[in-house]
């Protein structure tokens, strides 16, 4: 079922948010404003830089706003004014206080990048990967006060591929959102009268990612450290240190029949071509493609060409 077209604000700042604000640029209803975090210092030099939404948004003329809070009167006031029909946020970053959720005439409406109730929170795609989780998806739901608890839309599953990326996993993942964004803002009323709870059971929570968190515990099974090389690839991306400089994880595969039970975890048994074989918890992972300090990302063929002696059996990562 097709209704009328609908007046829309979008509420988002990345790349995953971008693709459902495409899919409604190319679709029928109204956008009346673009909401999106304020313009960032980014890279080792700060530049600024506009969030890929407001690109996107500014490229289409459409009318941008960047406060640094909702709560405050004169942003709530302006929404007011857009007189919506409904509130389309995707991963936006900031809360959406109950004030701002009143304010459509039908709804908030969020694209979640999971099966709700599971991986509530700001990194889903990357704890599903992390968790060894054999398939995920998308949620559209009516936004509450709650982190991410609001009755269910629509939902469809995907499966996330043995050696799926966070950042293959995540162009998948805004490319489903966005196709299920539309269906459901066919027919918005229809379904949020057929809305339904998230179930009680199975809520787990993806917390914020950050670059510290990604340093690799040898400790952790073989399986878990691939995960989380996969999860982390290509941000926070996952390292270690080495000679007290950091190194950097692109590519990882469990090596469980070469490991040494006597061996520390993160202790390199050897080295060669293949990769470094390196002690874990349950025997040994292979590191495949490093990245040095201020270099790119490399296979260990390539760095051992160039540099012959930086990986020795019996060295430590750490």
């Amino acid at each position: 079922m097709s209704t009328s077209p609908l007046r829309l604000a979008f509420a988002g700042t990345p790349d995953f948010a971008a693709v459902s604000l495409r899919a409604l640029i190319d679709g029928p209803h109204e956008i009346a404003a673009v909401l999106t975090q304020p313009d960032r210092g980014a890279g080792r030099g700060k530049k600024v830089v506009q969030s890929p939404v407001k690109q996107l948004a500014l490229a289409h003329d459409l009318p941008v706003l960047q406060p640094e809070s909702l709560k405050g009167e004169e942003i709530q006031r302006r929404i007011a004014d857009l007189n919506l029909d409904a509130l389309i946020v995707v991963a936006y970053g900031l809360i959406i206080p109950r004030a701002v959720l009143d304010l459509p005439r039908l709804a908030c409406v969020n694209v979640h990048g999971s099966l709700l109730p599971r991986w509530r929170g700001a990194a889903p795609i990357q704890w599903a990967i992390m968790a060894g989780d054999t398939e995920t998806g998308n949620t559209i739901m009516k936004m509450d006060a709650g982190l991410d608890t609001g009755p269910m839309l629509l939902g469809e599953a995907l499966t996330i591929g043995d050696r799926e990326t966070g950042g293959e996993l995540h162009d998948r993942l805004a490319a489903q959102g966005a196709r299920l964004l539309s269906t459901v803002l066919d027919d918005l009323p229809g379904h949020l009268a057929r809305a339904e709870p998230q179930p009680e059971d199975g809520v787990t929570y993806a917390h914020k990612l950050s670059k510290p968190g990604a340093r690799i515990d040898f400790g952790l099974p073989a399986r878990g450290i691939v995960n989380r090389v996969r999860a982390f690839n290509p941000w926070p991306v996952a390292w270690v240190e080495l000679n007290d400089q950091p190194l950097r994880i692109w590519g990882a595969e469990e090596a469980p029949e070469a490991g040494d039970d006597e061996a520390e975890p993160g202790r390199i048994l050897t080295v060669s071509d293949e990769g470094l074989l390196v002690a874990c918890g349950d025997g040994a992972v292979r590191l495949t493609r490093l990245q040095l300090p201020g270099k790119k990302p490399l296979t260990v063929a390539e760095i051992r060409r160039g540099h012959p002696d930086l990986f020795q059996p019996g060295a430590f990562l750490g």
